[in-house]
């Protein structure tokens, strides 16, 4: 997610420790026909920006949380700088934490810390002394995953609840990491690589749910990407890059991966190179095209980014250039805009996730109006 100028959805994100209710019937009627634009569930974006320069839908308003080098309030803890992926988890006091990464040099991840009113009362950190920590994912064991988006890259395991250091997971391979989705069911972590030549990975534990030690898989895909078919997967080393590997050849290459998420069976990830959204079926191995903005010329939808899905089953999706919006996919497959970034052109946007009740949208505009990232939180009535 380092480009600036990408043009024209997925991954799982932890709400109080349970996956989300967007299932495989959402996905079988999209088969059928590709998602393009069409009107919002909560109507136009405002023609006025609010305080914070955001243009949002009538009901909803906006709060700035953080600021990239000073305090986040009500904390003497600096924020950091180039914000980029991130999740919340549910505390056992009623609050939650929000995670976010810091894609930089040095990189790690930093939490700020909720009471359950939404109040800021702390923010600390779980992960230094790292480089260019780009995207990740949740696990269902509340930890938070943060890759570091280099080809010498390595993940993470963090603990959101307190001040911490991560623990590297060596096993989960050494290449430009950007996200990583968790399958509870069938004990699987799925992984994108943020290369024009990236791989789809699949790791399964050795014994879960440690990430100690297991296998580490690329994906093999020769059907036409529309109609779909099957994906067969072949052991790759985790010491270095599927490309780099004697196996390259029988491997499919998936030109800019980012976001991943798990859903009721589905991997869904997208690929920045060609503005995809791609879906997986756990069951059959079956691998599909949901989304390509060159069917749409005039979807709203375009640098595909990180996606967090909603309650409802909503798909929000952050743009990475583009018109610095917030994307959505209603269940009915209607792309259209959620909200916009005003006054910050040449940032993107990252790091979008919803707290366990569902009624705020946290995300960040990476470098801000002047190279300074920015953290918000949006609150409203999210179906």
């Amino acid at each position: 997610m380092s480009s600036v100028n990408r043009r024209h959805f997925l991954r799982w994100s932890m709400l109080g420790g349970g996956a989300l209710a967007l299932g495989p019937a959402f996905w079988r009627r999209a088969y059928a026909s590709p998602a393009g634009p069409g009107p919002s569930p909560y109507g136009p974006l405002s023609d006025t920006p609010d305080g914070n320069g955001l243009l949002l839908p009538a009901g909803f308003s906006s709060r700035l949380l953080a600021r990239s080098g000073a305090p986040v309030p009500g904390t003497s803890y600096p924020w950091h700088v180039n914000p980029d992926g991130g999740a919340c988890f549910a505390t056992p006091e009623g609050g939650w934490v929000y995670t976010s990464n810091c894609e930089f040099i040095p990189g790690g991840t930093s939490a700020i810390r909720f009471n359950g009113n939404g109040d800021i009362v702390d923010a600390y950190s779980i992960l230094s002394g790292t480089l260019v920590n780009c995207s990740g994912g949740p696990t269902p064991w509340g930890t938070w995953l943060s890759c570091e988006e280099f080809d010498g890259g390595r993940v993470f395991e963090c603990d959101p609840q307190q001040p911490s250091q991560g623990v590297s997971r060596p096993a989960l391979g050494t290449f430009a990491h950007e996200a990583v989705a968790v399958d509870p069911d069938g004990h699987r972590l799925y992984l994108t690589e943020d290369r024009t030549n990236g791989r789809f990975y699949r790791f399964t534990p050795s014994s879960w749910p440690s990430l100690s030690g297991g296998i580490l898989e690329a994906a093999r895909f020769r059907s036409d990407p529309f109609a779909g078919g099957p994906v067969s997967w072949v052991r790759v080393s985790s010491l270095l890059p599927a490309s780099l590997q004697p196996s390259a050849f029988l491997t499919t290459v998936f030109n800019g991966g980012e976001g991943c998420w798990y859903d009721s069976g589905t991997v869904y990830f997208t690929t920045k190179g060609d503005n995809r959204v791609w879906a997986y079926t756990v069951a059959n191995s079956r691998l599909e095209v949901l989304y390509d903005d060159d069917l749409y010329p005039g979807s709203p939808l375009g640098g595909v980014d990180n996606v967090v899905v909603s309650r409802s089953g909503d798909l929000y999706m952050v743009e990475d250039g583009g018109d610095l919006q917030v994307c959505l996919i209603t269940p009915e497959r209607m792309v259209s805009p959620f909200l916009q970034v005003l006054g910050q052109e040449g940032s993107e946007l990252t790091g979008p996730a919803f707290s366990p009740d569902g009624q705020r949208l946290y995300f960040s505009s990476q470098r801000g109006n002047n190279g300074l990232g920015l953290t918000y939180e949006v609150t409203g009535p999210f179906r």
